[in-house]
């Protein structure tokens, strides 16, 4: 392709959702600013991908270029800066912290939250050396000096894909989608509160119950969201859908790559089907999200986005670009699916001894009813995000944990304070 993959979330518009994510780490101890500050721009050498800025070549086209400048760390204040702004040294990440708790922002066109995490858990690791003086033992995190991964900044391309013919292909049953929340999510200034709340796990309370019940731990919240709407939503709703992204780099040959190269699983839930025993539905959700998560129907999904961006690369200037992703985007057009909630998992992330220095990490990006699972060592986190502050979808999603019998910890709500950009025009 002619653009770097990274580029092509920059020209979405961003009127409506803020196109970045903030990954919010709560330490057991008060933070030390200073210390953050050496850290954060120590690890980001490892990762020098992140550490760029926007220009607009003669085509009108966005182009990542090396950003030799500090990364900003900040203190955290109410109104979060723009990513690409000169208050953050025109990078498009940043960080900010308060008390115990550290805020990784960066924009959602370089990566996504599995993504971003080796950066972050590259951070933590190297302010726990610099404020304790002491070396964790954190063989699953990447150190500051380590040499980068095969493949891991090798831009994605049509020959990874497979050519195999897909083995499956999903015919959406018109699950509901939540129109009315939406509209006064985005619209409403009265209703409008974008917010998160933090559920935190014993992970063997997760474990020993999914073993049991021929589940994993993405199912087994697919499977505990749809019940909880199934409490609240109208009988006419006939039919609940779950989503959950699927990163395929493993499978197509690319494990360590960073780049946010995702195709989507959707479940859809009839209204009878949630009243079987979680075993069956447990079954039938992973068995779905076997049939779209295997190569040949994730390599389908993706070809079309290359497709589109190569297209997207011939086109000249930089409005006529924007207009064109707008026009095109799969996520948005007509044949664009869509659940009534989102279940994602960022996967079992091996933080070693520094695990014993932080209190809870989680992923907090823009959505409704979008649930972001996070797990560390023997605790599992999941961030419940909102765009009403409504208590009516987690208040069920409550109940249905404690009718399982799975203990939970709830924190929250709390403002989403997302970033947004500020691009070259």
């Amino acid at each position: 392709m002619k653009y770097s993959w990274d580029t092509f979330k920059l020209y979405q518009a961003e009127n409506l959702f803020s196109r970045a994510v903030r990954i919010r780490v709560q330490m057991k101890e008060t933070v030390d600013r200073d210390i953050l500050d050496t850290a954060v721009n120590t690890a980001i050498r490892r990762y020098p991908y992140f550490a760029v800025f926007i220009t607009v070549d003669d085509d009108g086209g966005y182009v990542l270029q090396k950003n030799h400048r500090k990364v900003v760390v900040l203190p955290s204040e109410n109104r979060v800066p723009k990513l690409g702004s000169e208050i953050v040294n025109r990078h498009l990440l940043f960080v900010d912290c308060r008390g115990k708790q550290i805020n990784f922002h960066i924009s959602h066109s370089l990566c996504g939250g599995r993504g971003f995490l080796p950066w972050v858990m590259t951070s933590i690791y190297q302010y726990v050396v610099e404020k304790y003086n002491v070396t964790p033992y954190a063989p699953g995190i990447r150190k500051p000096e380590d040499d980068m991964l095969l493949g891991e900044n090798d831009e994605p391309s049509f020959s990874m894909l497979s050519e195999d013919a897909p083995i499956y292909q999903y015919k959406g049953k018109n699950p509901v989608v939540l129109k009315k929340d939406y509209l006064n999510g985005l619209f409403n200034p009265f209703k409008r509160s974008p917010n998160y709340r933090i559920y935190s796990f014993k992970q063997e309370d997760i474990t020993s119950f999914i073993k049991g019940h021929d589940a994993s731990v993405a199912s087994f919240f697919l499977v505990v969201m749809a019940k909880a709407l199934d409490l609240v939503l109208p009988e006419k709703d006939r039919v609940i859908g779950g989503e959950i992204a699927h990163n395929p780099s493993a499978a197509l040959g690319r494990p360590y790559s960073h780049f946010d190269l995702l195709s989507h699983v959707h479940i859809d839930y009839e209204r009878e089907k949630l009243k079987w025993d979680l075993e069956r539905l447990g079954t039938m959700t992973r068995g779905q999200m076997l049939l779209q998560t295997d190569p040949s129907v994730s390599s389908e999904e993706l070809r079309k986005l290359f497709v589109l961006f190569e297209e997207m690369g011939e086109i000249k200037g930089l409005k006529n670009k924007k207009d064109y992703i707008k026009r095109h985007d799969p996520a948005s057009g007509k044949e664009a699916k869509h659940g009534t909630y989102i279940v994602n998992y960022s996967g079992q992330m091996d933080w070693g001894e520094v695990a014993d220095y932080v209190d809870s990490y989680v992923i907090i990006v823009e959505g409704h009813l979008l649930l972001e699972v996070t797990s560390m060592e023997n605790r599992i986190f999941v961030s419940f995000m909102q765009l009403l502050n409504e208590n009516k979808y987690t208040n069920a999603w409550e109940s249905v944990l404690e009718e399982l019998g799975i203990p939970f910890k709830v924190k929250g709500p709390y403002p989403k304070r997302l970033s947004a950009h500020e691009k070259p025009r």
